[in-house]
Parts: C-alpha cells; sequence; structure tokens
C-alpha cells in the first residue's frame, strides 16, 4: 500500500497537469479539441492506478484533504475578478441562459427515467443518473442515495450515485471542448482571435515592464488576502444560513464574498489586480480538477459500469444535442454562445468548475468571452440548483417515481 502524504498528492497534481499540458501540445486532436490538461493528465494517472492494483497488486492512496479547498479559492477568484458592470451586457443572457436550462432539467431527468424502463431496473435508478447526480453532483447525489437507501433498500445505491457523478465529470469535461470547436466551424462564427489574456489587457502585453511591476510579490499577496477572507467569509456565512430550506452550495457564499470586494472595494481605496486573481484562480482550478480525476476508482467502475455507463451515453450523446441545437441558438449564435455552449456541457454532465474549465479551454485558444465568464458561474452555482431541487421534488412525488 502506497499512501501518499499531502505533499506528495499535491506533487503527483502539479506533475499530472504538466504531463496533461505536455500531451494537449503535442498530440492534435487533443489540442483541437480543447479537451483540459487535468482531464488528459487525471485520467492516465487513474489507469495507472488501476493497472497497478489489479495487474501487480500495488495500491495507490492519494490525499485529497486539500481538494476542497482548491475549489473555495477558484471561485473566491471568480467573485474577485467579476465586474458587474458587465451584467449590464451580461443580464439579458442570464435569462436566456434560464430559458434554456429550466426544459433541460426536465429532459435529462426523462431521459433517465426512459432508459431505466428500457434496461428494466428501477426508475429511481434512472433519476439517479439524471439530474441528482449529473446537474446535481456528488453533493446531492450523496444526499438523495442516503435517502433511497433508507426507503427502497437499493444496494450500492451510494456507490452508484458516486459513480454516475464521476462518470459525468469526465464526460463533461471531455465533450465539452469538441462541441465548441464544432460550432465555431460549422457556423463560422467570429472569434475575438489571438488567446484570453491578449484579449482582456493586451496593453501589458504590448510593455513588459508594466507587466512585471503589476504582478509582483506584494501584488500576488493582497489579492491571497482577498481570497482568504472569501474563505472565511464564506465558512462563517455557510454555517449561519445552513437550516435554509434550499440547500446553499458553499463555494456561493466564498463567490458573493468576491463580488462584494471587487464592486464595492474601489469606493474603500481598495484595488486588486483582476490578472493576479485569475492566475491564483486557474492554478486552484487546475488542481482541484487533478485530484478529482486522479482519485476515479476505475476497478470499481468495471464493476458497476453496464447499465449505468448505458444511461449516461444516453445522456451525454443528449446534452450535446441539446447545448447545439437549443442553447446555441437561444444564447444568440455567437462567440459568446459558443463558449456557454460548451460550459453548458460542463455542468449538464458534471460540475460549475468543469464548465469554467470547459469555457478556460476554449476561451485560451480562440479568445475571451467575458459575458459567459459572469453568467455561467453564477446559473451554475446558484441558480441551477434551486431549479433542479423544484423539478426532483415535483418529479419523486410522482407515484410511478418514488412519491418520496
Amino acid at each position: 500500500m502506497i499512501s501518499l502524504s499531502a505533499v506528495d498528492s499535491l506533487l503527483v497534481a502539479t506533475l499530472v497537469l504538466l504531463v496533461g499540458r505536455l500531451l494537449s501540445t503535442r498530440i492534435g486532436f487533443l489540442g483541437r479539441y480543447s479537451i483540459p490538461d487535468p482531464v488528459i493528465g487525471g485520467l492516465l494517472f487513474a489507469i495507472g492506478v488501476f493497472v497497478a492494483s489489479t495487474y501487480m497488486d500495488v495500491q495507490i492512496s492519494v490525499d485529497t484533504s486539500m481538494s476542497s479547498t482548491f475549489l473555495l479559492i477558484f471561485f473566491s477568484c471568480i467573485g474577485l475578478t467579476a465586474d458587474l458592470r458587465l451584467l449590464k451586457r451580461g443580464g439579458p443572457r442570464l435569462i436566456l441562459f434560464l430559458v434554456a436550462l429550466a426544459p433541460f432539467l426536465v429532459l435529462q431527468n426523462l431521459v433517465g427515467l426512459g432508459m431505466a424502463w428500457v434496461l428494466d431496473l428501477h426508475p429511481l435508478m434512472g433519476v439517479l443518473a439524471g439530474s441528482i447526480t449529473l446537474v446535481g453532483g456528488h453533493g446531492t447525489g450523496a444526499a438523495y442515495a442516503i435517502g433511497f437507501s433508507d426507503t427502497y433498500n437499493i444496494q450500492d445505491i451510494m456507490a452508484l450515485a458516486m459513480m454516475s457523478a464521476t462518470i459525468g465529470l469526465i464526460m463533461g469535461g471531455v465533450v465539452g471542448g469538441p462541441l465548441g470547436e464544432w460550432l465555431l466551424r460549422r457556423y463560422k462564427v467570429p472569434v475575438p482571435g489571438g488567446t484570453a489574456e491578449a484579449h482582456e489587457e493586451p496593453t501589458e502585453l504590448q510593455d513588459p515592464a508594466a507587466r512585471k511591476s503589476r504582478l509582483d510579490a506584494s501584488i500576488f499577496i493582497a489579492a491571497l488576502a482577498a481570497v482568504f477572507v472569501c474563505l472565511g467569509v464564506g465558512e462563517f456565512l455557510a454555517e449561519a444560513f445552513a437550516d435554509l430550506p434550499v440547500n446553499i452550495p458553499g463555494f456561493l457564499w466564498c463567490l458573493i464574498t468576491g463580488i462584494l470586494i471587487r464592486n464595492l472595494g474601489p469606493f474603500a481605496k481598495i484595488q486588486l489586480n483582476d490578472r493576479a486573481s485569475e492566475i491564483i484562480g486557474s492554478v486552484a482550478l487546475s488542481l482541484f480538477l487533478a485530484f478529482s480525476m486522479m482519485t476515479i476508482d476505475l476497478a470499481s467502475a468495471r464493476q458497476l459500469a453496464g447499465p449505468l455507463m448505458i444511461i449516461l451515453a444516453i445522456q451525454a450523446a443528449a446534452c450535446v444535442a441539446y447545448a447545439a441545437f437549443v442553447v446555441f441558438r437561444i444564447m444568440r449564435r455567437d462567440y459568446e454562445a459558443v463558449v456557454i455552449s460548451a460550459a453548458f456541457c460542463g455542468f449538464g454532465m458534471g460540475a460549475t468548475a468543469t464548465a469554467v474549465a470547459n469555457m478556460q479551454a476554449l476561451s485560451r485558444r480562440h479568445g475571451h468571452a467575458p459575458e459567459a465568464f459572469i453568467v455561467v458561474p453564477i446559473t451554475g452555482a446558484f441558480l441551477v440548483d434551486i431549479l433542479n431541487v423544484i423539478v426532483l421534488s415535483l418529479l419523486l412525488s410522482l407515484p410511478f417515481v418514488g412519491g418520496l
């Protein structure tokens, strides 16, 4: 048994990211279809762990205690770079995005129920492989799995829930980039051009001295201090409002705190460097996704795959089709719509962090999409959870589903 310490695990995660970056630059289709680096490297590591445990009887354990903190740091940085003045342009897209999202939640559960009926499974298995674990993620999946286990005594329901959420997370990271690239080619959508950094701060790229002076150690320390304020306040708010009827994810409080600091700070003469916050957030997101991919239990997946994989494959196809032919059209068929459609696959099949990773992969290649980086995190962190709870509550109250 090889148990990696927290420091060792962090080292492996960084190596995973470097390997993912190397492969994405050396293997044409990986870069061409904007597959996120953590997905590439993390899956390779998971395959290596599976081979070692299955054929060499060597167990490798990774310390993921820091993983959740990286996620909180990432969403704090999203808030710290969220200029609400962009909502003057992004506001209408929020409404359009919700118009596209609500029917999808219903569709996703209907697909799950239909596949469960075809495969002669309990209807709850179809809902479990629907918006409970795909849009809801691991936390929502675990909560509902406990209820299903206590009420219906369904065997291995928790393992299936975790497997569904994990496989969905992978699929969401894999299909989003290729969909975005296909939309760009299919509809000849104009792109901003260059990299996301070039689009955001061209003057810094033209003046290396100015860029260096603005990104010295003190600038990063100030950004880190703001991040830690977000983490502390977010944790306090999460505990204070833990008894609300609607389950609000903890990272949302960090994001809200970051937004307040970013938009109210200038009135108190507090001005943070957005570029520093973006770099910190990008590193945190990459590490979070690397840990998520590294800890995939492929041995359990092999045992539990079967019907679950069939359902999830159909769900992935339905999500991609819906993003391409509904979301893209509703969101105005421009570059922002392309990036949002790719992101839709991320949290439609996995998590908001995966959605943003898809956006980052595309924006790094084709240019920044500022409205998408406002609309998707806010919708994915909060509004989608409210809609999901409403849809699931109505669905599970139906007698032929469960009557919970």
